[in-house]
């Protein structure tokens, strides 16, 4: 199985920014235990990382034409506004979706909790730290599997 995690603007910047929120753990840190997470579970994963809107939204597209079975994004900011996004989101209906936040995007400042993104995924995780991306991992193969 094919798994595309997808990560938006600054989450290359962790370990760095807002330690309080996002941890001391830096990208190549993530990188390592999604990697190790897909060895475990038996799962091709591909990491992906950009700032740029159009960027994410070829990426999501390649996805649609290269067998690819799950998406775990994290939109970063763009998950407020991006329709764009959310567009080429809905358009991968085969693909099995899955949005992550690291921290609780519900108990942040007021506009973090509108997620213009959730309604084109399967599901949503929120507030599991880094954590949370391995859990996506083994909901996305879970549901695979059944």
């Amino acid at each position: 199985m094919k798994i595309l995690v997808v990560n938006g603007p600054n989450l290359n910047f962790l370990g760095i920014r807002e330690k309080a929120v996002y941890g001391d753990q830096n990208y190549d840190y993530l990188i390592k235990s999604i990697e190790d997470k897909a060895k475990e579970v038996g799962a091709d994963v591909e990491c992906y990382q950009s700032n740029h809107e159009g960027a994410i939204i070829d990426k999501l597209q390649e996805a649609y034409f290269n067998g690819t079975d799950a998406i775990v994004i994290n939109p970063g900011a763009y998950t407020h506004y991006s329709y764009a996004i959310h567009d080429a989101l809905k358009s991968l209906e085969k693909i099995y979706k899955i949005e992550i936040h690291i921290s609780d995007i519900n108990a942040r400042e007021s506009f973090r909790a509108n997620s213009v993104t959730a309604p084109a995924c399967d599901e949503q995780i929120v507030g599991h730290g880094l954590a949370g991306y391995l859990e996506a991992i083994d909901h996305a193969v879970d549901h695979l599997k059944s």
